[in-house]
């Protein structure tokens, strides 16, 4: 199989594994693999870059074993940005938010951010996320475990909302704050991950823990840096793309992050 691109951490686990993936027991007609012990996402049409993807040539069946010939000597990597001010980011992000209706129509727990309750059974779960932007607000990091936990899991789709979510949210407060306790729980949360949600989220909510995610959310952070409305309105539109509700979710989780607040708590400040 060819690989046109790949991320950093799928191109180490080839590497490890001669080349080999192999697909999930629980998952066998998802697009992602299993190789060396890690999880990597593989396929034609991948809608993003990310550490763990694998771009191929040709499409990949999804329920056998596939097997990479040379890899790519440039392997795609995002660190978050060095220097950060944290409120040039928090106000251009609650800017961001007040334009929301340019982003597009929000999809799962996206309608919090433009102020509305959000679709069944998403609505049962809206008490969890406040209670989470309440943690982030309070900076009291075994409280935002507590609440981050309680949505591990909820939600339909490949990825849970409430996973995408909570991991999205430390994304977001590591950007502004890099102090070692947001990465201390959320190892734990990816931890409890794996048996909350499962192996495939765990995966991705590390990712977002390492400060290595998907590239609109890195595009993101850079122009929220700078404050660069016009960049920061166009990454956000490219990260509601994703999935059918994933985008938007962690789009709602990165502000909560950042600004510590949610619809009329982020829409009008700074």
């Amino acid at each position: 199989m060819n690989v046109l691109a790949i991320g950093r951490k799928a191109r180490a686990a080839l590497e490890a594994s001669g080349g080999v993936a192999r697909p999930l027991a629980a998952f066998p007609d998802a697009p992602y693999f299993e190789a060396a012990g890690e999880i990597v996402w593989v396929g034609s049409k991948l809608p993003a870059r990310h550490p763990r993807a694998v771009l191929t040539a040709q499409p990949v069946a999804r329920c056998a074993e596939v097997s990479f010939g040379a890899l790519p000597g440039e392997a795609w990597s995002r660190t978050m940005p060095a220097r950060v001010d944290p409120g040039v980011v928090a106000g251009a992000c609650r800017r961001l938010v007040g334009a929301i209706d340019r982003v597009g129509a929000p999809r799962g727990f996206g309608a919090l951010l433009a102020g509305v309750t959000p679709s069944f059974p998403l609505d049962l779960a809206a008490p969890r996320v406040r209670a989470l932007a309440a943690a982030y607000r309070a900076d009291d990091a075994q409280t935002v475990y507590a609440a981050s936990r309680a949505l591990l899991g909820l939600g339909t789709g490949l990825t849970p909302s409430g996973d995408d979510l909570a991991g999205a949210a430390l994304f977001g407060r590591m950007l502004v704050d890099r102090s070692d306790r947001w990465r201390v729980i959320g190892a734990r949360l990816a931890t409890d991950a794996c048996t909350a949600s499962h192996a495939i989220s765990a995966a991705l909510l590390a990712d977002h823990v390492a400060g290595e995610t998907f590239e609109s959310l890195h595009a993101l952070a850079d122009a929220l840096v700078v404050d660069d409305g016009a960049a920061a309105l166009e990454a956000a539109r490219t990260l509601v793309a994703l999935g059918h509700s994933s985008g938007w979710d962690m789009l709602t989780g990165f502000a909560i992050g950042v600004t510590s607040g949610v619809t009329g708590e982020v829409r009008g400040e700074g």
